[in-house]
């Protein structure tokens, strides 16, 4: 789905090329229950609930703003199966039904125990995660000896055209590391 179909607020949002890779790892059933973790504006929430149209997909964010886009993104494109949870992960997980896909596009600091946390819900969850950060992506090769635990890490680098004069400019994108824990089958 285009960037520009989602209204955008100060609050980041994953880059459809990013989201369309991210949704790919993820291979979302028809009927998975997914949670968004750091949703943002809710560009890979919404996006999954389109294609989980039998299942549910939980937008966890902490940020009112984000909410807020989140709400007004899913009335826009008709994401009818997205719940909104307003908290801080891990502790925003707690009551919500038990997961068999995680994306997390933002942990706040707390990525070893939102790991845990749906580990414990769901010991065949599979997991995918945007990192941006070298801390982050530091966090999570501590996480993965730790549990002694394998990933699938893919760097992806996007340059986007943009015009200057009468000429086209690549300008290039963050990279981002797209990780992949996988998990069970349903």
């Amino acid at each position: 789905m285009e960037d520009k179909r989602f209204i955008r607020g100060r609050i980041p949002m994953t880059k459809s090329e990013i989201r369309a890779i991210s949704l790919a790892k993820l291979e979302l059933q028809e009927d998975s229950i997914i949670y968004d973790i750091g949703a943002g504006t809710g560009s890979v929430a919404i996006e999954a609930a389109l294609i989980a149209r039998e299942g549910h997909v939980y937008a966890i964010e902490q940020k009112e703003e984000g909410c807020e886009l989140i709400r007004r993104n899913q009335e826009v494109l008709g994401a009818e199966n997205l719940t909104v949870v307003q908290g801080r992960a891990p502790e925003a997980l707690t009551g919500l039904p038990v997961p068999d896909r995680v994306f997390i596009g933002g942990s706040g600091g707390e990525l070893a125990k939102i790991l845990d946390q749906v580990q414990k819900l769901n010991p065949q969850v599979r997991v995918v995660l945007n990192v941006i950060a070298l801390e982050t992506l530091t966090a999570v090769g501590e996480y993965l000896q730790r549990c002694e635990r394998e990933a699938e890490i893919v760097s992806v680098q996007v340059a986007r055209a943009e015009k200057l004069g009468n000429y086209h400019l690549m300008q290039g994108q963050n990279p981002v590391y797209v990780i992949t824990l996988p998990g069970g089958e349903k």
